[in-house]
């Protein structure tokens, strides 16, 4: 059954009152960006193989950069305004906008007619996906279940491999066509992921932090309902939760927080929580994942995989097995925790690289000599790299940032960790091939080196956030936590008795002093 429920914005919304089937709905309309991100640069794997792509625009190494890259260059612009779009003028909004901006990329990129408006719509697809993600990444932190969050937020990031899957089997399927389809088609089936986002938004709520930081106290408490409990207000998590946000969010407004992009740097706290949380983003993407990803291509080749249809096959049990191991991450995130998790992959990411570039070593040293056993041995280390990566990186890339920063630097935060995730991203695109022709293996060595260094920052600065609300994460960087609500998750396992009678008329007396005084 559908409810209307107001979200302080243009967008009406019809929730269900179900709340297993509103997380369905709120998964489906977030993980828009990262399903498209991974059909995206599947799909560009997948092209880059094609003759009827490569021959099409008439590619050289270079315009071949140009056109795989240039989502990073809108992926670089699109976080300077996805924090301040998605505070000013709502989550879903932002989302919406975002995903419209998307779906004009990917029409006109299907419909390139030359390299430059190739290049062009995929500058404005990486802004609008960037836009899109940062939001969904904060709505779904804000809004879904906070005992589902870790799954809800993992499997955000998770569907990049859905998408790759997708991806991998549409170019497989149209490399034998004939004609500019073979790329078209593809091109425009991305399109798809920002579809089912626009068909389901109207079903999902406004943040209820969003909603609160706006005085709309009934509508947020309703949203929490809906999210927690199937709609039921008395419910004593869906009150501790509540009661939670409404303490924590007016605290933040007596201490004279706002929601200004400048506010992330404004004060020492909000600084260690935008270097801790927005960390994740250029510390996935200087692990070796790009790295890991060129290198593969050239070594199918090595190995004699040269065929197009081969290598497209290679593409898609890679997937599956990154896909795998995301999942298993995601799993060890939520029973063993965030940092634990990140310290395990780091330290198997850092073990190949030097087992990669001690192999690497060995060839260079006798290419005409090697045997088949250490090419395919270096390939089979590549994807256990690539699995080893998605362990911790994929899920942690959108679950650990908006855990770590509160409300009011949420979506600014998030936002500068983008951008210089995508910063790094376009730098190490176009140098790593660079380094890897000039000092060959002796980059797999550097690349593990700084691994190491990571390795350290992490152990020693990050802070564990599993079992414990958005807001109860405070108290790891302010002097305690901010609520007379303490521990969400005692209360639903029944560790702990909420007074549910005193509790609301503690609510009431809120709102009666609220509303006295506004």
């Amino acid at each position: 059954m559908l409810r209307s429920v107001p979200t302080g914005t243009w967008m009406p919304a019809w929730v269900p009152e179900s709340t297993a089937i509103l997380s369905v709905l709120l998964l489906l309309c977030s993980i828009v960006n990262s399903t498209t991100g991974g059909y995206d640069g599947s799909m560009l794997n997948g092209l880059n193989i094609l003759p009827s792509y490569t021959e099409y625009f008439h590619l050289t190494p270079a315009t071949k950069g140009l056109n795989t890259a240039s989502t990073f260059i809108g992926g670089f612009f699109g976080p300077i305004f996805a924090g301040v779009i998605a505070d000013r003028f709502g989550r879903r909004p932002a989302i919406f906008w975002g995903t419209l901006v998307t779906l004009v990329g990917i029409i006109l990129q299907g419909s390139a007619q030359n390299i430059a408006m190739f290049v062009i719509a995929r500058i404005i697809l990486g802004a609008g996906g960037q836009i899109s993600g940062i939001a969904a990444t904060v709505y779904l932190c804000e809004t879904f279940p906070s005992r589902w969050r870790t799954w809800g937020l993992g499997l955000l990031n998770n569907c990049f491999y859905i998408g790759a899957l997708i991806a991998a089997g549409i170019t497989l399927g149209t490399s034998k066509w004939q004609s500019t389809w073979a790329w078209r088609a593809p091109s425009f089936f991305q399109a798809i992921f920002s579809v089912i986002c626009l068909l389901f938004l109207p079903f999902i709520p406004e943040s209820p932090r969003w909603l609160v930081a706006r005085d709309q106290y009934e509508d947020a408490r309703l949203v929490v309902a809906l999210a927690n409990a199937d709609g039921d207000l008395q419910d004593p998590v869906a009150m501790a939760v509540y009661k939670q946000i409404i303490d924590t969010i007016e605290w933040e407004k007596k201490e004279g927080r706002t929601m200004s992009p400048k506010e992330i740097f404004k004060t020492p706290t909000a600084r260690k929580r935008v270097l801790i949380g927005g960390s994740a983003g250029p510390f996935s993407c200087i692990a070796g994942n790009i790295i890991a990803s060129y290198y593969l291509g050239d070594e199918l080749k090595t190995a004699g995989i040269n065929s197009a249809d081969d290598q497209l096959k290679a593409n898609v049990v890679l997937n599956i097995w990154c896909l795998f191991c995301c999942l298993l991450g995601t799993q060890l995130a939520d029973v063993w925790g965030r940092k634990p998790t990140a310290l395990l992959s780091q330290s198997l990411l850092i073990i190949c690289l030097f087992i990669i570039g001690g192999l690497s070593k060995m060839y260079a040293d006798n290419e005409s000599g090697a045997s088949q056993s250490l090419v395919y041995g270096d390939v089979a280390v590549m994807f256990l790299f690539q699995g080893f990566y998605s362990i911790a990186w994929t899920p942690l890339l959108t679950l650990y940032p908006p855990e770590v920063m509160d409300y009011p630097i949420r979506a600014n935060g998030n936002a500068f960790s983008s951008f210089a995730l995508n910063g790094f991203a376009l730098l190490l695109v176009f140098v790593m091939p660079i380094g890897l022709d000039n000092i060959g293996w002796k980059m797999y060595m550097i690349n593990g080196s700084w691994d190491i260094v990571t390795l350290v920052l992490i152990a020693v600065y990050w802070v564990e956030t599993k079992g414990k609300t958005i807001e109860e994460i405070d108290a790891l960087f302010e002097d305690g936590a901010h609520s007379t609500v303490r521990n969400v998750e005692d209360i639903r396992k029944g560790r702990e008795a909420l007074d549910v009678e005193k509790l609301e008329k503690d609510l009431q007396g809120d709102m009666g002093l609220k509303k006295r005084f506004t």
